[in-house]
This record gives C-alpha cells, sequence and structure tokens, in this order.
C-alpha cells in the first residue's frame, strides 16, 4: 500500500500563514492554520494507507489525530525538506501540505488509486505551485532544486518529472492570502476552516 504524507508548520502565531497578516492578526492566521492543518489531518486519518505520517516542522498539538506519525523534518529549504519526508516513507507515497483545508478523503484514495498505473501524481495549485504530489518509486532528484513558492513552481516540478507516467489531479486553491481563505471556506462550508473563518 501507498503511505500519506503530509509536511507541515506547528501554527504558532507569527510563523505561519503570514499572508494572511493584514487583514488578520497573527493570532488569528494561527488558529485558521490549525484548523486548516486539522481539517487535512482529518482527510489522511479517513484514508485507506499503508502509514500516515506527518512531517513536522514543530511540536505536536490537541490538533493530531490518533494513528498518525510524527517525523521531524529535515533540510534546509522546501525542496529538500519533501525529498526527505518522502525518504521517510520509504516507498510509494502521496504528499500534501496544510494548505488546502477542502481536502477529502475521496480525493486522497483517488491520488493512491492513480499510482496503480502511472508514476506519478502531480495535483496543481491555483497559484502555479501544487497541492499534492505522489510517487511511485521516490527519487530525491526529483524534488531537489526545484524552486518553491513561486508562480513557476508547479511547471518546475512537471518539467523534473518528464518521461514518467503522470496522472494530473483537480486543481485546487491553497490558503496563502485573505481572498484565498475566503473562497476556500466558501468551497469547504463543513470544515473546521469555514467555522473559523465566520469566528474571524
Amino acid at each position: 500500500m501507498t503511505t500519506l504524507l503530509v509536511i507541515a508548520k506547528e501554527p504558532v502565531p507569527g510563523r505561519v500563514k503570514t499572508r494572511l497578516t493584514p487583514p488578520y492578526t497573527p493570532v488569528q492566521a494561527a488558529a485558521l492554520a490549525e484548523c486548516a492543518l486539522a481539517d487535512t489531518l482529518d482527510a489522511v486519518a479517513g484514508t485507506p494507507a499503508r502509514r500516515r505520517v506527518l512531517a513536522l516542522a514543530g511540536r505536536p498539538g490537541r490538533w493530531l489525530p490518533p494513528g498518525i506519525e510524527v517525523v521531524p523534518q529535515r533540510g534546509d529549504g522546501l525542496d529538500e525538506r519533501l525529498a526527505h519526508a518522502f525518504a521517510e516513507a520509504a516507498g510509494a507515497s502521496v504528499l500534501i501540505g496544510m494548505d488546502t483545508p477542502q481536502v477529502t478523503s475521496a480525493m486522497l484514495a483517488r491520488a493512491i488509486r492513480r499510482l496503480d498505473d502511472s508514476d506519478a501524481v502531480f495535483g496543481p495549485a491555483a497559484d502555479g505551485g501544487f497541492w499534492l504530489l505522489g510517487l511511485r518509486d521516490p527519487d530525491p532528484r526529483l524534488l531537489i532544486g526545484v524552486p518553491m513558492s513561486r508562480s513557476d513552481t508547479g511547471t518546475r516540478q512537471l518539467a523534473r518529472l518528464r518521461g514518467l507516467r503522470v496522472a494530473t489531479l483537480e486543481t485546487l486553491i491553497d490558503v496563502d492570502t485573505a481572498a484565498d481563505a475566503v473562497r476556500v471556506a466558501a468551497q469547504a462550508p463543513g470544515t473546521r476552516f469555514a467555522a473559523a473563518m465566520e469566528r474571524t
């Protein structure tokens, strides 16, 4: 079976979702980040997988559900941290971040199934990045050196996958800005994230 990976930061004010401030305060931004992470981990916990692993920068909190292993993030840039997370899984893996609280167990299960007949699964993000990356045979060379958090990150990552059989998933919105947060909350009204947006 496939391992599900989540890469995330501990939701500490001033360290997460800094592009939400303003209009939100650092405390509000961290509360939104915590809800987004909790929603994401709930989706992961509800998806059949060989292992469920959280590569975390920081310490676990009340938002961590049972059944998810926690390992520390390793590496300097995000590309290195992603590569190390895949190495931790040691086999076919699907990785997501904490920026898409609208993700569901059904979406993740579909990504896992696509690895049965593909070498890679790619979930593009509306901002030009990606919200999901699945690799049947993870190789650090597929990630190291890809510039992250840019409008061409997705294009650059896909270029690294050239020659592999790549299955593409639906495009999702990453929560980076206040406008993103409003759109995602509207798309996923039953989430903790949407409830937090209503309180904010």
